[in-house]
């Protein structure tokens, strides 16, 4: 008796990961991820490379004037908003995402619904920088299972930057902030660098030469690691 040939099943195509995937954390909420995100996206972009940013949840509260997060990456990679955090995972309570769904009435994410709906999109050449912004700390929820160490997991950047505050306290932030990202290439941005400020550069240097650690307090710099 013959047996039937069967056709080999296709795998499903997963969309291509860019070149240099970027995680980016805070040490806390409103340290300025954002605004770091959007100037850097925006010299890379200017200068030739194809950028695209992403956010899997955001949330804000409904009476702030001001442009969403979204918004602000959006303007620096030349995408729709909702290409950067999609309208349902936009909420209107200053919460973090799941609090925030919740209190809302609507249906709490869990990690791998927003991992599925995560599209970089599809171009040529190739997708060269993919920014993936997360939302306050390392452990601030993003899902009702999941903040951005299990999301940088998940995603396995070809880097992790992370974002601080360059004023006191901020070696000890840096420091617990980085713990969980050991297994991954970082950077440190030290946002609201002042140049004038005696404690800024003994925190800037400090962290360089007695931690070991690669520290910016540059924009241009920052962009450089970022492009590798």
């Amino acid at each position: 008796m013959t047996t039937p040939q069967t056709t080999p099943q296709t795998p499903p195509q997963t969309p291509p990961r860019p070149q240099r995937l970027i995680v980016v954390v805070g040490t806390a909420t409103d340290i300025g991820k954002t605004w770091v995100g959007a100037q850097v996206l925006s010299r890379l972009r200017s200068d030739g490379l194809t950028v695209s940013a992403r956010k899997p949840a955001q949330s804000a509260d409904a009476a702030d004037p001001g442009p969403s997060d979204a918004e602000i990456l959006a303007s620096a990679t030349g995408e729709d908003p909702p290409e950067v955090c999609a309208k349902h995972r936009s909420y209107k309570v200053a919460m973090a995402p799941p609090m925030a769904a919740a209190a809302t009435g609507l249906a709490v994410p869990t990690s791998e619904q927003l991992l599925a709906e995560l599209q970089w999109p599809q171009m040529d050449p190739h997708l060269q920088i993919g920014w993936f912004e997360t939302v306050g700390g390392p452990r601030s929820p993003i899902s009702i299972d999941g903040d951005g160490v299990t999301f940088a997991h998940a995603l396995a950047p070809d880097l992790v930057v992370l974002v601080a505050d360059a004023g006191l306290g901020t070696i000890n932030s840096v420091l617990l902030s980085l713990a969980p990202f050991s297994d991954f290439n970082t950077t440190v941005f030290l946002n609201r660098f002042d140049p004038n400020n005696e404690l800024h550069h003994m925190n800037l240097d400090w962290l360089r030469t007695r931690e070991g650690l690669d520290v910016h307090a540059d924009i241009e710099a920052l962009c450089h690691t970022v492009r590798g």
